[in-house]
């Protein structure tokens, strides 16, 4: 097992994730359409390509499209295309149908240019005919295919924010729902992914039935001893000499068995041994790595994007609230029932909806697994992110004031 950081993993490197595999491929194999779902960082990548990999050697095909940076449907369609051009029947197949766009052979155009053409010839008038189409042709002869749509949930939140229009959302999940149901075996297995969640999405706008034809699907953490076990087994494949109870000490720092981190961790500690020509890790060692490797400046990269996932989330109201009770929970420890009311009597006097918006923002840090319901208040699942979180913030939020009185720190006079 070698040491894996900001890559999805296959094969040998892939680590404890066979009964998620067997759950999710007999959902496939038994043609029904998945909702894959998990927090950040969680393998969500990885198990779908390693599904798909293990589907290809039965003889499936396997399509993997990534459309976080598609903004309309349009888009998401050539995105599927270019992601086709790869297998070859498939390509040959869309362009035998949409033949008007090309002049070549599939073998004289790139990738890229595939995607490009495709696109060009797309407009708002003709996207659903043509995406119809293009799912049909991902069924190559009596060949099954899986459709792996990753980060749907970005797209149409970035396509709800660019003009505030609801509507957009539906028809685009409406029309998703209607090809995979009217082509039934005929056309591919859908599994959708993303990390941050759909079902949040389209309760508040009202739309939950347009999803209901998946099958929910949860990723979560490892526990304590699968955790402990994985970075065992990486510190004797790199061959990391370690005192005991390290292994437990990481875990103990990170609070959740969240796989990116511990594989981060074990890269930050065996780099930092080197650093200091240190042949054997200890317990100050673990400890000097998490405060000042993961939470200093070298492990910005991982946890600053936490914060860009809640921009990309939320407008710009939601946004401001989220970032008040995640601070509010990473310095107070908790969120408490008497915080949320005070923060949403302070809210109501500059909005009518103040209580539904907050509600709708802690259904979403629940889901997306920033917070965790624990006897009555809300805690953070990660305490990584907690004591990075509370760091980040420490200077900036005046916390809320059980007694009821927290004009000060929204700069509103009470009522």
């Amino acid at each position: 097992m070698k040491s894996s950081t900001g890559r999805w993993v296959s094969g040998e490197d892939f680590f404890n994730r066979e009964a998620d595999l067997g759950n999710l491929k007999r959902q496939i194999l038994g043609r029904n359409h998945v909702l894959l779902s998990g927090q950040r960082r969680m393998e969500k990548t990885s198990i779908v390509r390693e599904l798909g990999r293990q589907l290809e050697e039965d003889g499936w095909t396997f399509l993997f499209v990534d459309i976080e940076g598609a903004n309309c449907p349009e888009d998401v369609v050539a995105n599927i295309a270019q992601a086709a051009y790869p297998v070859r029947p498939v390509a040959k197949r869309i362009i035998s149908t949409m033949g008007h766009w090309f002049k070549d052979n599939v073998e004289e155009i790139g990738a890229l240019d595939f995607g490009v053409r495709i696109r060009a010839g797309l407009d708002s008038g003709n996207w659903k005919r043509h995406g119809e189409q293009l799912f049909r042709d991902c069924a190559v002869q009596k060949e099954p295919a899986l459709l792996a749509i990753d980060e749907l949930p970005i797209f149409l939140t970035r396509m709800l924010s660019n003009d505030g229009n609801p509507n957009r959302v539906e028809v685009f999940l409406s029309w998703m729902r209607n090809v995979v149901q009217s082509l039934g075996e005929d056309g591919p297995v859908l599994m959708v992914s993303g990390s941050v969640g759909l079902e949040p999405l389209v309760r508040r706008l009202g739309i939950p039935d347009r999803i209901n034809h998946f099958y929910p699907y949860r990723l979560g953490p490892w526990d304590r001893a699968t955790s402990i076990k994985c970075f065992e087994s990486l510190a004797e494949n790199n061959k990391l000499s370690m005192e005991n109870g390290v292994a437990e000490a990481v875990y103990d720092a990170l609070g959740i068995g969240i796989p990116h981190h511990v594989q981060s961790f074990f890269a930050r500690l065996r780099d930092f041994l080197a650093r200091e020509e240190k042949d054997r890790a200890t317990l100050q060692d673990v400890d000097k790595v998490y405060r000042m490797e993961l939470l200093g400046p070298s492990g910005q990269n991982d946890l600053v994007h936490y914060e860009t996932r809640l921009r990309e989330t939320f407008d710009d109201q939601g946004h401001t609230i989220a970032m008040k009770i995640l601070a509010e929970t990473a310095i107070q420890k908790k969120l408490t029932p008497a915080a949320i009311r005070n923060l949403e009597r302070s809210y109501r006097q500059i909005m009518e909806n103040a209580g539904q918006l907050i509600s709708e923002v802690m259904d979403i840090l629940e889901h997306d697994g920033y917070l965790v319901p624990s006897d009555n208040v809300y805690c953070f699942a990660s305490r990584l992110l907690q004591d990075w979180w509370e760091g980040r913030f420490r200077n900036h939020h005046s916390p809320l004031d059980l007694s009821g009185d927290v004009s000060a720190s929204m700069n509103v006079k009470d009522e």
